[in-house]
């Protein structure tokens, strides 16, 4: 298989004409480290929950304090990793992350792509990857592929308007995990997946593999950011290193469109509904997933 990072980074000349062709384009050093940071911090209180769950439950008594960002919920499941969370969605209404999801300058990048009409979807995750834990392997799968499980078919999924992110909030390489690509895939539009697990489907093969020798890695740094289309085939590697490597993934739609879920999300970004749009953190922590 041929592997090669791809680096399509923000040109002002072709940046829209990127992301149609190749479905994805990376801004480099997008997110302020402030922003990160804070990020970090709403992770950092989620483990402190999740350690006084353990206490709680007397499988530890050490919350480990001291152990670093990267290695603390790790460390504090390791005896207990099929109880490990894979996931963080309704837990993210979090002051510290408004400045994330409603970042001016990355919904002024997402507008070039959907217009004036932002909505943030209701799909919002982070995504703690532990080392050498196959629960947290991502399969080669289009978020599509997803909301055709929820709403029972395929009927409106090529038409949705929507913008997917993904941001590492560690270092992601090849050897903890990134995400891999392959490009102008989003232009097959749905396609068949079959489910391969209890939760995750796959592809299917007849699609994947003669695409195999077009796989891209995705290694970004914190502050990174990668705007994806819905549609384009995507996976998680496994985690091959000591540490978690810690992201978080979101979309954003166009607003003007019905979201296909019986959540519909929140505004971000609008000219016609400026009054419904989230207005700063406090707001953003009193609303619920």
């Amino acid at each position: 298989m041929l592997m090669e990072t791809v680096m399509v980074t923000l040109r002002n000349d072709s940046y829209v004409e990127d992301f149609v062709a190749q479905g994805y384009v990376i801004l480099r050093g997008l997110l302020d480290p402030e922003v990160v940071q804070l990020a970090r911090r709403a992770m950092m209180q989620l483990v402190d929950q999740e350690a006084r769950k353990l206490i709680g439950s007397g499988l530890i008594d050490d919350a480990l304090l001291d152990a670093p960002f990267d290695r603390r919920l790790y460390l504090l499941y390791r005896e207990h990793l099929d109880r490990a969370p894979l996931s963080f969605r309704k837990e993210l209404h979090l002051p510290e992350l408004y400045p994330l999801f409603f970042n001016p300058e990355l919904l002024d990048r997402v507008e070039e792509l959907l217009g004036p009409e932002i909505r943030l979807y209701p799909n919002y995750t982070a995504r703690p990857k532990l080392p050498a834990f196959a629960g947290t392997e991502v399969l080669w799968h289009q978020d599509g592929g997803y909301t055709e499980q929820i709403v029972g078919g395929r009927n409106g999924l090529a038409d949705l308007r929507m913008v997917n992110v993904w941001t590492p909030l560690v270092p992601a390489t090849r050897e903890n995990g990134c995400m891999q690509f392959i490009p102008g895939t989003h232009r097959l539009g749905p396609v068949e997946h079959v489910q391969k697990t209890e939760i995750y489907l796959e592809i299917a093969r007849e699609f994947l593999d003669p695409l195999f020798d077009r796989v891209v890695d995705i290694e970004l740094d914190p502050g990174d950011v990668v705007l994806f289309h819905n549609l384009l085939f995507h996976q998680g590697q496994p985690n091959r290193s000591d540490h978690i490597r810690w992201s978080l993934d979101w979309r954003y739609q166009d607003a003007t469109q019905p979201t296909l879920r019986v959540k519909q999300g929140y505004l971000a970004r609008s000219r016609q509904r400026p009054e419904s749009v989230v207005r700063n953190a406090e707001h953003w922590g009193r609303l619920e997933y």
